[in-house]
C-alpha cells in the first residue's frame, strides 16, 4: 500500500507527539485570547472547540458500543473487539488534523467565514437540500467505484480489514478516502455560506450530526426500533440503520449509502436480508448465555476507568496511574456513590475460547467497601443474586474473584452453596490454583519461606504443599490455635517444618517471602537485601524497596486460541488473568462437577496445575 500515494498520514510515525501539530492553532488561540467576542481569532477557538466535540462524538459512541449490559442483546456481530483490531485503530483520529488544517486554510482564503453570523435558519434548509441532491449521490458514487479493483486493494481495503465495526471504524481510512470525505461534508456548508446564509450554529450542527450518524452506523448496535419503521416504512429509505451498515462489511457488495438507503434502492445495491436481519436483532438474537462467568470487583475508584466502556485504550494496557485519569476521577467517584445505591451486578467484557462464551461480571463494589462491617451483607446479597441469576441462565461455572470469595465474607463461597443446595452452576474460588501458582513461582532447592496471611485458606494450602517438600515454613501469625489446627493437619513426620513466628524480625534471614497479608514499608524493612516477594494479597504491597524484587498478583497467560479478548486484567499483561479467573476456567474446561468452595484441597494442587497446562494456559 505504500506504494501508492495518499495511503498513510504525514504524521504516521509521530505516535502520540501528533497532537502538537495542533500547537500553532491553539497558540494563537491562547496569545488573541480569541475565546472572547471582541477578538478577531474567535474563529481559531470555533474551530478547535469543533474538533474537541466531534471527538466527544465519536468517544460517546465508543462508549455506549462497549457498555455491553446494556446494548447486549442489540448487538449485531457477537464477537468481541480484541486486542489487534484496538491497536490497528489507535490512531482513528488521524484525519482530524487533516481537516483542522484544511478548515484553517478556508477562513484563511475566505475573510468573509470569519464573520459568520450565530445563526441562519434559511441556511439549514440550503445545507439539506444540497446534501441530498449532492453528498448523498456523491458518496454513493465514489463508495462503489472503492470497492473495485485498484481502489479496494490499495485504500478501501483497509477499512473492511476490520472485523468488527466500531465507531472508530467509521474514521479508519486513508487520507484520500478521507479528503473525499471532507468534499463530501463541505459541498453544503460552503453552499450555503456562498449564497450567504452560512452561520457557526449550522457549521456545528451539520458536522457535529454528520459525524453522530457516521459513528452510530459502525456501533455495531442496533439504536432503531422495528414498530418505528413499520408505522413509517418510508424511513427506510431516509436513515440507514447499523444492522443496514453491518451487511455491507459482511458482504462488500451492497449497501453503499452515506445515510439514506434510497440511493442504493436508486442503484440497485440496496440489501433485501437488511430488514429481517434487524428484526431479529431487535429480538435478541445475539444474546448468549455464558458457559462461564468471572464475578470479579472493582480495586478502588482510578481503576473504575480501566473499562472499555470508559477509555477502550486505557483497557486495552495494563493498570497504571496515568495524568488523563486525574480529569476523570470527579466523574468516577460520583459513579462509585451511584453504584453503591442503585446498581446490580452486570456484565462488564467478554471473550471466546475453543467456542465457549466466557463472560465477566462486576460487583458494583470497590475495594474499601469489603473491609466496612455494615456492608458485607449488601455484598453478600449481590453475590447471591449474580450466583442464582447464573443458575436460572444455565451457567456452568461461576468463579469468584479476590474479594468476593474473602473467608470472612463468605467463607469462600461456602455460604451461598449451603444456602442453595440445588445449584446447578457450579460455584468455584480458584484458590487450587492460585496456589498451585504461588508455589510453581517458589525457586527449586528453596529450603525456608517466610508466610504471612498464614492461616488464611491459601495460606493453609501453601503451608501444608511446602512442608510436604520437606520446606521450612515460617508461618506469621499470632493464634496459637489456628496455627496448632493447621499443624495437626500435617502428616507427623513434617510438621517440623512448620515454624510459629509472631514477629517480622523472625523473618530477616529469609530472602522467600510469599505475602498473603498486606506488608508496610516499614514491615517489609525486616527483609534481607535480595529478597522476593511473592504475593497473593489484594491490593498488591507497594514495591517499597530497591534492592529486592516483587512478583505480580498469582496469574496465568489465557491459551493462544482465545478470541476477542480486549480488556487487560488491572495490572497485568495482554491475555493474562488472575489465577482465580484461570482456576475457574480450568474447572469449566476439565468438567469437574463439584463446587470449590472453602478449604482448599491440598492433594489436588499439583493436579489442577497439570490440568491448566494442558488446556494451553501457562505461567507469566
Amino acid at each position: 500500500m505504500g506504494a501508492s500515494p495518499l495511503t498513510s498520514w504525514p504524521w504516521e510515525n509521530l505516535g502520540s507527539y501528533k497532537y502538537l501539530l495542533y500547537g500553532p492553532l491553539v497558540a494563537k488561540v491562547v496569545n488573541s485570547r480569541a475565546w472572547e467576542s471582541s477578538s478577531p481569532d474567535q474563529w481559531c477557538f470555533y474551530l478547535l472547540l469543533l474538533f474537541v466535540l466531534r471527538g466527544a462524538t465519536y468517544g460517546f459512541w465508543a462508549m455506549y458500543c462497549n457498555m455491553h449490559f446494556l446494548t447486549r442483546q442489540r448487538r449485531i456481530f457477537k464477537e468481541g473487539i480484541d486486542f489487534a483490531q484496538i491497536d490497528k485503530e489507535w490512531h482513528w483520529d488521524n484525519f482530524f488534523i487533516l481537516q483542522c488544517m484544511v478548515g484553517a486554510l478556508a477562513f484563511c482564503i475566505f475573510p468573509f467565514l470569519r464573520q459568520l453570523p450565530f445563526w441562519d435558519m434559511t441556511g439549514v434548509g440550503i445545507t439539506l437540500l444540497l446534501h441530498v441532491l449532492i453528498s448523498e449521490p456523491l458518496y454513493y458514487w465514489a463508495h462503489r467505484e472503492f470497492h473495485k479493483g485498484y481502489l479496494f486493494s490499495n485504500y478501501h481495503y483497509l477499512h473492511h480489514s476490520i472485523r468488527i465495526p466500531q465507531a472508530f471504524t467509521a474514521c479508519f481510512a486513508t487520507p484520500l478516502e478521507h479528503l473525499l470525505l471532507m468534499g463530501v461534508m463541505g459541498v453544503p456548508l460552503l453552499g450555503a455560506c456562498l449564497m450567504g446564509h452560512g452561520s457557526w450554529g449550522l457549521l456545528f450542527s451539520y458536522i457535529l450530526l454528520f459525524d453522530f450518524l457516521r459513528a452510530m452506523g459502525s456501533s455495531n448496535v442496533e439504536v432503531f426500533s422495528v414498530g418505528l419503521f413499520e408505522a413509517f416504512p418510508v424511513l427506510r429509505y431516509l436513515i440507514y440503520t447499523p444492522t443496514y451498515h453491518s451487511i455491507h462489511h459482511t458482504e462488500k457488495n451492497s449497501n453503499f449509502c452515506l445515510f439514506m438507503p434510497l440511493f442504493d434502492w436508486l442503484g440497485g445495491t440496496m440489501n433485501t436480508k437488511a430488514w429481517e436481519l434487524h428484526k431479529e436483532i431487535i429480538s435478541g438474537k445475539n444474546d448468549q448465555v455464558p458457559d462461564f462467568v468471572f464475578l470479579a470487583h472493582v480495586v478502588d475508584v482510578s481503576q473504575s476507568l480501566h473499562s472499555q466502556f470508559v477509555l477502550r485504550w486505557q483497557a486495552s494496557l495494563p493498570y497504571k496511574f496515568r495524568p488523563i485519569l486525574i480529569l476523570m476521577w470527579p466523574g468516577a467517584f460520583i459513579s462509585m456513590l451511584m453504584l453503591w445505591a442503585w446498581s446490580k451486578t452486570f456484565l462488564f467484557s467478554f471473550y471466546n475460547l475453543r467456542g465457549k462464551l466466557h463472560q465477566v461480571w462486576a460487583v458494583p463494589r470497590y475495594g474499601f467497601q469489603y473491609f466496612l462491617p455494615f456492608a458485607k451483607n449488601g455484598i453478600n446479597d449481590q453475590i447471591e443474586l449474580a450466583i442464582l441469576r447464573a443458575d436460572k441462565m444455565g451457567v456452568k461455572v461461576l468463579s469468584l474473584a479476590a474479594l468476593n470469595k474473602n473467608e470472612a465474607l463468605n467463607g469462600g463461597g461456602t455460604l451461598f452453596v449451603k444456602k442453595h443446595p440445588d445449584l446447578k452452576v457450579r460455584v468455584v474460588h480458584g484458590n487450587t490454583l492460585t496456589a498451585a501458582v504461588i508455589l510453581n513461582e517458589i525457586p527449586k532447592g528453596t529450603t525456608e519461606v517466610f508466610l504471612t496471611g498464614a492461616t488464611s485458606k491459601l495460606g493453609r494450602a501453601i503451608a501444608l504443599y511446602l512442608c510436604k517438600k520437606r520446606v521450612r515454613v515460617m508461618m506469621l501469625t499470632l493464634s496459637v490455635e489456628r496455627f496448632n489446627s493447621i499443624q495437626k493437619e500435617a502428616p507427623e513426620e513434617y510438621r517440623q517444618y512448620l515454624v510459629q513466628v509472631t514477629k517480622y524480625q523472625s523473618a530477616q534471614n529469609c530472602k522467600t517471602w510469599i505475602v498473603g497479608k498486606w506488608l508496610s514499608p516499614r514491615e517489609q524493612r525486616w527483609a534481607p537485601s535480595g529478597t522476593h516477594f511473592h504475593q497473593f494479597v489484594v491490593p498488591p504491597i507497594i514495591s517499597f524497596r530497591r534492592d529486592c524484587t516483587y512478583g505480580n498478583l498469582a496469574a496465568m497467560r489465557l491459551p493462544e486460541d482465545v478470541e476477542g479478548l480486549g480488556t487487560c486484567e488491572y495490572t497485568l499483561e495482554r491475555g493474562v488473568i488472575h489465577a482465580c479467573h484461570a482456576g475457574g476456567v480450568v474447572h469449566f474446561l476439565e468438567g469437574y462437577t463439584h463446587h470449590e468452595v472453602g478449604a482448599i484441597d491440598v492433594d489436588r494442587i499439583d493436579i489442577v496445575w497439570q490440568a491448566a497446562l494442558k488446556h494451553g494456559l501457562r505461567p507469566v
